[in-house]
């Protein structure tokens, strides 16, 4: 039950980074602090559709709008605005003349002409005559706070046209925009206001009422109290006449029959003088002009593609789902891998949002939703990197850094999971390790010990074993663990034999700075045994139990008794047997087991049984591979050569065929051997077959040569004496 909840806490615990990432992505759209990166995504999109559209050299689509601009051309020409009301009478019946569907009049006039009343009346009068003007009203909305209910109300106020000119008017509306709090930018637009406890349409909606009515093609109007104004443009998308040509007569219905006929016209200034400019998405720099937002908008009514938003729980949900899947990405991949899919994701998410922007008119609020992604995968890669980092540095005790890298990107754990495994265990201590600890000063056991565990760490390490535990001097490794490795008794064995090797010149050092003499046995043994993370819940540590390991301690222990270096188990041998030289020892009985085990002793190259004698011949040595190399002999004996070049990348234990030159040997050499041991760029190969002929002549030439050597000795004898 403690390990399935320990499995169970570790699977959630993968995903707990990931959890924090969408939770914080959902307190921040909440708390509305990426809404300015959602309305500037708004903002990329329409840039991005008028550049397509500019560069497909496609023309937006336009309703039947003119603009009829009050600008500085006009007030050039006709005086200092306000103009006199009898001339926007003046300017109604020229534009009348058209017949157009309706004339929308984009001023003001709440207070008495400064002129008269007779300046009032011409315009009164031509509205009337007219019959299709929709007038306009500035509304202000207040907060107050009322005592009497003790919480703060929204009021709006408005300055409507005066009653005489209201009374021949086709419609009245509020033609106030909706500046967003973020960045003042128009992006919606108003369809009714509640002016006390009335709901009024506004000026766009008036319009569109009445150019439905006389005939124009028109969607219904949407039932919600405002829209997304879908711009088609910037400043100058919709045609438009200065006010002064029509009053002047330059543009009449005479000259020019089509230019208003079945149109809708909106009066207007554009001007900045009149302070009636907004920024707005396709006018940011600039600004643009009250009268073009209402044809956009109108345009957008009439066309009835207004910026649909996808719901905002829907959006929300999906940020919140991109980051959780941001991290589970990372978890389930690869960090490169999870890297490339989020931005394949990145890419697909916007190639669809503005899709559907170009296509449905559809705004998704994409940027939580990017956010939630980058979030998720960003603090989860950093999560992981922190964790692999300390577990780092909590294995490379254990483990080669090949292993090591493998380990730490094992997520799961599953590699230091206990199991019952095949493994080949290995124990090594310095001989006579208490007799040289009472010899020298705690400090120099230190420094000595640290030195010495440190080279046989290494060489563990480069045999692909893992180091297990010290226990004092003593070092335990493991074969075939954590992962498979099927020449785990052979690198076992090999390093064993670089103990040896790594100890001759580690003693010397020693033996002249302290007068210690440093050696090593070794106990190695295969079989199965429960390897994997083990302990207490406050400490565990990765190792291996059982017989199995018993057995190879034992082995290391009774080296002294048998004045061998190493020793190995039968179980052992049977992986290795004619790789390395072995001889049989004895038959020991361990505690714990009934029967009793075979031990082999493996002789390293430093206690070669037969004599030797120097030589220097070329040779030609092939590998069970096929690959072929020159080298050289030093030495030869009856039993193997000694060779210098032979490539690195030949382990010991790799089986060759030797080709030796005749040289002073007297005649071609041909042979069957293994690597035994190495040294820097030297080998030690032990003959496991000759041809006929080799064997004697070999001896001969290695008796010859000790003749000589001792020849040589007593005659320098003789000239020293």
């Amino acid at each position: 039950m403690g390990r399935a909840c320990a499995r169970l806490y570790s699977q959630i615990r993968k995903y707990l980074v990931g959890s924090a990432a969408a939770a914080v992505t959902l307190a921040l759209v909440l708390f509305g602090q990426l809404e300015w990166l959602e309305y500037r995504s708004l903002d990329w999109l329409f840039e991005l559709r008028g550049a397509l559209f500019t560069r497909l050299a496609i023309l937006p689509p336009t309703s039947p709008i003119v603009i009829i601009e009050i600008d500085e051309s006009s007030i050039r020409e006709l005086g200092a605005w306000p103009f006199r009301r009898a001339m926007h009478a003046q300017l109604l019946d020229r534009i009348s003349a058209w017949k157009p569907l309706v004339v929308g009049v984009d001023v003001i006039f709440p207070q008495a002409s400064r002129y008269g009343p007779q300046d009032d009346a011409a315009l009164s009068a031509a509205i009337t005559r007219a019959g299709n003007i929709v007038l306009g009203a500035a509304c202000v909305t207040t907060v107050q706070r009322l005592v009497e209910i003790g919480r703060d109300v929204s009021l709006t106020d408005c300055d409507w046209p005066l009653p005489v000119l209201r009374e021949g008017a086709a419609g009245v509306g509020p033609v106030n925009v909706i500046q967003d709090n973020l960045d003042s930018q128009v992006r919606r637009a108003p369809l009714r206001t509640s002016v006390g406890d009335r709901e009024e349409w506004s000026f766009d909606a008036n319009l569109h009422r009445v150019a439905t009515a006389a005939g124009l093609s028109t969607k219904p109007l949407p039932p919600s109290d405002e829209i997304f104004v879908n711009f088609r443009g910037g400043p100058g998308t919709f045609p438009s006449i200065s006010y002064y040509r029509i009053v002047t007569g330059e543009v009449t219905a005479e000259k020019y029959p089509d230019e208003l006929r079945d149109k809708i016209v909106l009066i207007g200034a554009t001007t900045k003088a009149e302070h009636d400019i907004f920024p707005t998405v396709l006018g940011r720099g600039d600004g643009m002009a009250g009268v073009e937002i209402h044809a956009n908008v109108l345009q957008t009514l009439i066309r009835g593609d207004r910026i649909r938003e996808v719901p905002r729980l829907a959006s929300t949900m999906l940020a919140v789902g991109a980051g959780l899947l941001g991290s589970v990405l990372v978890v389930r991949l690869r960090a490169v891998r999870a890297l490339a899919l989020v931005v394949i994701l990145l890419v697909v998410g916007a190639l669809l949002t503005f899709a559907g922007f170009v296509v449905a008119h559809a705004w998704m609020r994409g940027m939580a939703m990017t956010f939630g992604l980058v979030l998720g995968y960003g603090a989860t890669v950093v999560e992981n990197f922190v964790r692999e980092q300390r577990e780092k540095q909590r294995l490379s005790r254990f483990f080669s850094p090949d292993v090591l890298r493998a380990v730490v990107r094992d997520r799961d754990g599953r590699s230091l999971r206990p199991r019952r495994r095949l493994v080949t265990v290995l124990f090594s201590d310095i001989r006579d390790f208490t007799s040289i600890s009472e010899r020298l000063q705690p400090e120099q056991v230190d420094e000595m010990l640290q030195e010495y565990l440190t080279v046989m760490t290494e060489v563990v390490f480069r045999h692909g074993g893992t180091v297990d535990k010290y226990i004092g001097d003593a070092i335990m490794g493991l074969y075939n663990a954590p992962y498979e490795d099927p020449e785990h008794a052979l690198k076992a064995i090999r390093t064993a034999l670089e103990f040896q090797e790594r100890a001759i010149p580690f003693s010397a050092r020693w033996q002249a700075k302290l007068g210690v003499t440093i050696r090593c046995g070794v106990g190695i043994n295969s079989g199965e045994a429960v390897v994997g993370s083990l302990g207490s819940r406050q400490r565990n540590e990765y190792t291996a139990i059982g017989d199995t390991v018993n057995l190879a301690a034992r082995l290391e222990s009774i080296t002294k008794e048998y004045n061998v270096p190493i020793i190995i188990s039968e179980y052992t041998y049977e992986y290795v047997k004619g790789r390395f030289p072995t001889h049989e020892l004895d038959t020991v009985t361990v505690k714990g087991k009934s029967q009793p085990v075979k031990i082999y002793g493996v002789m390293p190259s430093s206690m070669r049984k037969h004599p030797r004698a120097t030589l220097d011949a070329a040779a030609q040595l092939t590998a069970a591979d096929g690959l072929v190399c020159r080298v050289r002999t030093f030495d030869i004996s009856e039993g193997g050569v000694g060779l210098v070049g032979v490539p690195s990348e030949w382990p010991l234990g790799s089986k060759l065929e030797i080709r030796l030159e005749g040289g002073e040997v007297g005649r071609r050499i041909v042979a069957e051997g293994t690597i035994v041991s190495r040294r820097g760029e030297k080998a030690g190969i032990q003959f496991t077959a000759l041809d006929a002929g080799s064997a004697p002549a070999v001896a001969e030439y290695v008796a010859r040569g000790r003749n000589r050597d001792e020849t040589d000795e007593a005659e320098a004898g003789a000239s020293r004496r």
